[in-house]
């Protein structure tokens, strides 16, 4: 009988493996968070923030899952109405948030495992209905990549509409170039590719954005954008922060700029097209939309070969103390997924995968 205190290896989208150098982050002794040492802290992080995801602007920190800065997004920056493309759980779940907060929010869906197309922005934001729109970078319900430069450059057609981007799966392992492609939030949590535990989120706020909150009602205590930015100019947070997480998160940075960006990102392109291969020279399909397909997980259609997928994550955690992601609400044992983001090497894939075979 498996045990909370026993540690599966984890090859699920989220939370992902953890190296022991950046768990012993965590224990570092604590600080006040409105002294001057967290505020040195929080400098230094936010320079490297604003260095990976090639920003001038705000990087704000906050102590919640990124849902929470999409809460803050509805709150601060939908006035007249969002549209929110949908194309998995995740994504869809947005636009859903937006309307739980009492904004407006058409959600416009394409088939779970296709790509939201810029051809299909273009045409939406043409009927002037919008001053705000969302969609996932990567949807990691079913490994898809929509294809983020093709939109930024649709968005530029319509500067009173805001542009959001959840990124949570994709950030720091391919390439975002905040500023250059017009995102006005972009937002991400810790637990996938920046390899933390989570309970940390971060996002950027363009000068757009901000100016926008300032005539939104009703925009909550918690993730007012006046309140963050007046804490960021001080370097500081509005609540008392997850510290440990942000000596974490430091660390990591330094990791990722050591490694290289490009090399980090070119990595995660050699890590997915390995997992893809191996997927289909053992009569799995790939869910995700031919040339779209994920480079931090990869959704494995099931439906040809169908295996069980239960037993084999059964025995990957018994035998092996491996933890793997079948697929997600109604995809469940029609796919699985296979994670490959973060601190992972191709050595770990290796291993994941001749294991599988041994199973299957």
């Amino acid at each position: 009988m498996s045990s909370w205190k026993e540690h599966g290896k984890l090859f699920i989208p989220g939370p992902v493996e953890v190296f022991p150098e950046v768990l012993q982050e965590l224990a570092r002794p604590q600080v006040g968070h409105r002294s001057q040492q967290f505020k040195e802290l929080y400098a230094d992080t936010n320079r490297k923030l604003q260095q990976i995801l090639n920003t001038k602007g705000r990087v704000w920190l906050a102590t919640s899952s990124a849902t929470g800065v999409w809460e803050a997004a509805a709150r601060n920056c939908v006035a007249k109405k969002a549209v929110s493309f949908g194309n998995g759980a995740f994504s869809e779940k947005w636009g859903k948030c937006i309307q739980k907060n009492g904004k407006q929010c058409d959600i416009v869906t394409v088939d779970w495992g296709k790509a939201i197309k810029p051809e299909l922005v273009d045409k939406t934001l043409a009927s002037g209905d919008y001053d705000a729109m969302t969609f996932a970078h990567n949807e990691t319900s079913t490994g898809v990549m929509s294809p983020l430069e093709e939109i930024s450059e649709v968005m530029q057609k319509y500067p009173d509409v805001l542009f959001m981007v959840d990124a949570v799966s994709s950030m720091t392992a391919t390439k975002i170039d905040v500023d250059r492609l017009g995102i006005d939030i972009c937002l991400a949590s810790v637990q996938k590719a920046f390899s933390l535990p989570p309970g940390l989120a971060l996002f950027t706020v363009s000068d757009k954005a901000f100016e926008k909150h300032k005539i939104m009602e009703n925009r909550g205590h918690y993730f007012d954008f006046a309140q963050f930015e007046a804490r960021h100019l001080k370097n500081n947070t509005i609540t008392t922060p997850p510290i440990p997480q942000i000596y974490a998160l430091n660390l990591q940075c330094d990791r990722m700029l050591a490694e290289g960006l490009e090399n980090r990102y070119a990595r995660h392109v050699k890590m997915a097209e390995y997992v893809r291969g191996w997927a289909l020279d053992n009569g799995f399909g790939l869910f995700a939309e031919s040339g779209y397909e994920s480079v931090t997980l990869t959704c494995l259609d099931n439906r040809e070969k169908n295996i069980d997928v239960p037993a084999l994550i059964k025995a990957l955690y018994e035998k092996h103390r491996i933890t793997l992601g079948n697929g997600y609400g109604d995809l469940k044992n029609k796919t699985f997924r296979i994670a490959h983001m973060g601190d992972m090497q191709m050595s770990d894939l290796e291993d994941l995968l001749g294991k599988i075979e041994a199973e299957i």
